[in-house]
């Protein structure tokens, strides 16, 4: 038996495949996951756990090169920004809009989905 750090065996196992710049998708509720991408369902209730709660979990434990946020939410959700910048200050941070975001999620390993609310929360994560 695992004696701590990530305990949900698929998340596991999708981290462990990973390879360099390979995507994770870590999402809100409400993010539409494509249907050929594998999902990690987290969600257990309103912004239980939330987007940040996962990443910093998933960075304890993986190496990440680059986090990809919207422009939205820049715009709707700063104090989010901000929490992410504070939280990893050495991890390059890229925005697009967020119907790229959406693009870009269909070539993600998994899309995590959280119980988060937070407007505009979803991020990607490159494999370092």
């Amino acid at each position: 038996m695992k004696k701590g750090g990530i305990l949900h065996p698929q998340l596991n196992r999708v981290l462990a495949e990973a390879g360099h710049t390979d995507y994770i998708t870590v999402s809100d509720r409400g993010f539409p996951i494509p249907v050929h991408v594998e999902r990690i369902d987290l969600a257990l209730t309103d912004n239980l756990p939330t987007v940040l709660d996962v990443v910093r979990l998933i960075h304890s434990e993986f190496s990440i090169d680059r986090i990809i946020i919207t422009e939205e939410m820049w715009n709707i959700s700063p104090k989010h920004v901000e929490a992410l910048e504070m939280d990893f200050p050495h991890i390059k941070i890229v925005t697009v809009p967020h119907v790229q975001l959406k693009a870009l999620s269909e070539q993600s390993r998994a899309v995590v989905r959280t119980g988060d609310t937070i407007p505009y929360a979803n991020l990607i994560l490159v494999s370092g």
